[in-house]
């Protein structure tokens, strides 16, 4: 399961979300959108997850997760399908309501979900390598960089729905619900002998896994989704606009700007090893906090490159450093806390109301960066003001303390 979830998160980095700031450098060109109604796009994938999550979470939860993620991945490839035959700024918005649909039933959350219910002790192990495809889908997006410099964009999008169903369907098939309903155990861990009914009352469980209803009036409920939301302000805006910054205002060409995401995602893979060693060890809420000072020292790097006075290149190699390895290191931290914190009985839906206050962050990354971008005539205003907000967002992490098990 670890393994079909690492191609399947590979798939959806490589084609669609490391892969969509090349999109928008190219239809900003060949269709004269503006970078604001380009970051629509990202902001309707973002409304449509954070609607469809406490839905989706509660359905995952009650029947599991493997019919969900089949049908995400037929959606998923026949939105890029759609994609390739759009000519209106109207059809661009409706194809990629298709796409994030697919991507959203077929992705990150109920790939999380289902490998939160096989792990507990090597939980942020277990997330990690999953993760390790979203980065190498990353090393890959050179290639569907040059795709579209070569082919052109409709050819490219037409491939890349062809290739999602033909890998997608079959790695999707192998997934399954829990370990109890195929009579094995969380960890893979044996069964406990019988009980002697005269002591069996020292071992008892002192607590019970959390509902979802008790996880909201948590503080940390709300302190890890705020935290997690301030993180995604840098995420969404790196993935939006970082290729185009670097081609509008650093002066790369497309090529050089992916190979630029190329070194991000190489640290990436960094972090997401330094996350399988030391997750299950050390506090992951302090870990985060340390991620989201330099996701913020990363994207300033980024947007001051053009002022360091030995040239460009080391700033931007500084940020996809800084920014690459804390996404890496941070990110299967985020479903991996909650989990410890509130178990998984009701982590589907739990997911799902932190993802309607996380997707804050989704959106108002890429659109506040296009925003002021369109408005000042380049990016160091919004990415500026991104950037700070992550640095902020480090305490809502601190903050967050695991509550007291229901008892």
């Amino acid at each position: 399961m670890v393994g079909a979830g690492c191609g399947m998160q590979f798939l959806q980095s490589c084609l669609l979300l490391q892969a969509f700031g090349a999109y928008v450098a190219i239809l900003r060109d060949d269709m004269g959108w503006t970078k604001t109604q380009l970051a629509g796009a990202a902001a309707l994938h973002q409304v449509e997850a954070a609607i469809l999550g406490p839905i989706l979470g509660w359905v995952i939860d009650r029947f599991g997760t493997q019919g969900v993620i089949r049908t995400g991945v037929v959606v998923f490839g026949i939105g890029f399908m759609l994609l390739s035959q759009i000519d209106t700024l109207l059809g661009f918005y409706g194809a990629f309501i298709v796409v994030a649909l697919g991507a959203s039933l077929g992705g990150f959350f109920p790939l999380n979900v289902a490998l939160i219910h096989w792990f507990e002790r090597r939980r942020a192990r277990a997330l990690s390598s999953m993760q390790f495809g979203f980065a190498l889908g990353g090393i890959a997006m050179p290639a569907v960089a040059w795709s579209l410099a070569t082919f052109g964009w409709r050819p490219t999008a037409f491939a890349s729905g062809v290739i999602i169903l033909v890998l997608g369907i079959p790695l999707s098939r192998v997934m399954r619900r829990r370990p109890e309903d195929f009579g094995e155990r969380v960890d893979g861990d044996p069964a406990p002998p019988p009980r002697d009914p005269a002591v069996a009352h020292e071992d008892l469980p002192r607590g019970r896994d959390f509902t979802a209803r008790e996880a909201l009036r948590t503080p940390a409920f709300w302190l890890l989704a705020l935290g997690h939301g301030f993180a995604l302000f840098v995420v969404s805006a790196v993935n939006v606009h970082a290729i185009t910054h670097m081609k509008e205002g650093l002066g790369y060409s497309l090529e050089a700007a992916s190979l630029a995401i190329l070194l991000q995602t190489l640290a990436q893979i960094g972090g997401i090893a330094t996350g399988w060693v030391i997750g299950d060890r050390y506090d992951k809420r302090m870990l985060s906090a340390m991620c989201m000072f330099l996701h913020m020292a990363g994207l300033l790097c980024l947007t001051y490159a053009d002022f360091a006075p030995g040239g460009t290149t080391a700033m931007v190699v500084a940020f996809a450093l800084m920014h690459g390895w804390a996404w890496g290191l941070r990110g299967p931290f985020m479903q991996a806390i909650r989990a410890d914190y509130f178990g998984r009985s009701a982590i589907g839906l739990i997911l799902g109301l932190s993802f309607m206050i996380v997707v804050l962050g989704q959106i108002g990354g890429g659109m506040i960066s296009g925003i002021l971008a369109d408005a000042t005539g380049n990016y160091r205003a919004g990415f500026t003001v991104v950037a700070v907000l992550a640095g902020l967002g480090s305490i809502f992490f601190m903050l967050a303390k695991k509550p007291a098990q229901p008892a």
